[in-house]
């Protein structure tokens, strides 16, 4: 179907990009701009700010506590953003709603982001922090059973690579993993998959885009060729955790996420793949106050209830 009619208006809105190179800061700052105050957010029993003491340092972390209660299945969230933006605020709304719609503790990382921090110092926060929940499960109020990893776009990416880490680390603990629009092959030939040539231009994030907006990454020293980089480059995908992947129809990274639920299923893990007819990427974080995309936080739900 066609791009969702509001979707189309908010982006015939935009102005036209800045010409010359992306400016990390002043990206940010245009990010945090739009946040809106505690006030106007989403009510849960509690918000707490705090650190993750980890082996890779003290990581920021917010704690979204959705009801009051004496235990809590724990979800561990990764925001979006290219591995440069997105912040605990920029993606404050996204937590809440999974804490909302869930009824799990939900714990989102304020990871270190390129250029500023090489690679892996994103994903290793990432990965220290789901395994510090894990570890403080009694300050936590965790019930000791559901850990769920979830994350959008680049935080989808975390979220392969951090179970993929945790399986061959032998850490058991993560239940359920789920990837909203991942990107998972940094490799940008925009003949590997048909979705960057059907969807390279008019949707938001655009094909083009997808080098520049990444550059600080992969300059950083992530190579494309690393599983933990691109994860549908790994070779054996057994023992990985159930999956809910999430692709938007007309995303320019829509056939690799889907591309990775079909492995994953040819691997023998649970794997779904579901398919937002209607929307481009960051659907989750710009446009779930449409009726037809809140519905992914429903779904997410059901999906950590039923997967096993």
């Amino acid at each position: 179907m066609a791009l969702h009619p509001e979707i189309a208006k908010v982006l015939a809105s935009l102005p036209a990009p800045p010409d010359g190179p992306l400016d990390p800061v002043a990206m940010r700052a245009a990010e945090e701009a739009q946040v809106p105050p505690a006030e106007e957010r989403l009510p849960l029993h509690s918000v707490e700010d705090t650190t993750a003491q980890t082996p890779m340092g003290a990581v920021p972390v917010r704690i979204y506590t959705p009801t009051q209660d004496t235990s809590y299945g724990l979800l561990v969230y990764f925001h979006g953003g290219a591995f440069f933006l997105g912040s605990l605020d920029t993606h404050d709304h996204v937590a809440r709603s999974l804490a909302k719609e869930t009824g799990l503790k939900v714990v989102s990382v304020g990871y270190r982001r390129a250029p500023e921090s090489a690679f892996p110092a994103g994903l290793d926060d990432c990965y220290a922090v789901v395994r510090w929940a894990a570890e403080n499960g009694e300050r936590l109020s965790w019930d000791g059973t559901g850990l769920a990893i979830a994350g959008d776009s680049s935080g989808g990416t975390f979220v392969a690579a951090v179970a993929a880490m945790a399986h061959d680390e032998g850490f058991d603990r993560i239940t359920h993993q789920v990837l909203f629009y991942p990107s998972l092959d940094l490799d940008f030939d925009v003949d590997r998959y048909p979705s960057l040539r059907e969807n390279a231009v008019g949707y938001g994030l655009e094909t083009a885009g997808l080098k520049p907006f990444n550059a600080f990454y992969l300059g950083s020293g992530a190579d494309p060729a690393d599983p933990l980089v691109s994860p549908i480059k790994r070779g054996d995908l057994t023992g990985l955790p159930p999956a809910l992947i999430v692709t938007a129809e007309h995303d320019p990274l829509r056939d690799e996420g889907e591309l990775y639920g079909q492995r994953l299923k040819e691997a023998g893990v649970d794997a779904t793949v579901r398919r937002y007819a209607g929307a481009g990427h960051g659907f989750v974080q710009h446009f779930s106050w449409i009726p037809e995309y809140h519905r992914v936080y429903a779904e997410t739900a059901a999906f950590l209830r039923s997967a096993s």
